[in-house]
């Protein structure tokens, strides 16, 4: 089977601190025909991207150090085209919207396959036939999406969100350190 010369398959980068889900999304990539790079934080992906930027990337939104959100700003200012996927664990709206307004392309909460990611590549447009939820969010997933919309207004400061929220330090952080409520 001939495979693609290097420089007419698009790249990808996908950064997440996960090393089995980054080789195995990077496998299913790479036989969709993409040229993979992988980084395990945002520090050693924007080594990898100085002045460049790949055409795809994948990335996760809580890692050790930075979060995402400042990955996505740099290759969004590198090249604006390059089509951007956040995937996250820790779904909010406070992030999915910084997420965008940042220059991301699509927000996709984990578990999500290599189809799905292809998919939110290729979304340009909103969906005007998305469904509108039935029911309110409940209590504790309300105090979850405020928690996450002041720590975002504090850029991920710990002591100022909890000094914001009139909550003692170690609450805020057993509160963080849960996984998000469903909705």
């Amino acid at each position: 089977m001939m495979t693609e010369p290097l420089q007419d398959q698009p790249t990808i980068l996908i950064v997440d601190d996960d090393e089995i889900f980054t080789q195995v999304l990077g496998k299913a990539m790479q036989k969709r025909g993409f040229h993979v790079q992988t980084a395990c934080n945002v520090n050693e992906a924007m080594s990898l991207y100085v002045d460049e930027s790949p055409e795809y990337a994948v990335i996760d939104l809580r890692m050790p150090g930075d979060s995402g959100l400042t990955l996505v700003r740099h290759l969004h200012q590198i090249d604006n085209q390059t089509r951007i996927v956040v995937l996250t664990g820790y779904a909010s709206i406070a992030t999915a919207v910084e997420a965008v307004k940042l220059g991301a392309t699509h927000y996709l909460s984990k578990p999500a396959d290599a189809d799905q990611i292809l998919a939110a590549f290729e979304r340009i447009e909103g969906d005007i036939h998305t469904p509108v939820a039935s029911n309110a969010l409940s209590v504790n997933r309300m105090e979850w999406e405020h928690i996450q919309r002041v720590l975002q207004e504090n850029d991920g400061n710990i002591s100022a969100t909890a000094r914001s929220l009139n909550m003692h330090r170690r609450t805020l952080q057993r509160k963080l350190n849960k996984h998000p409520v469903r909705k």
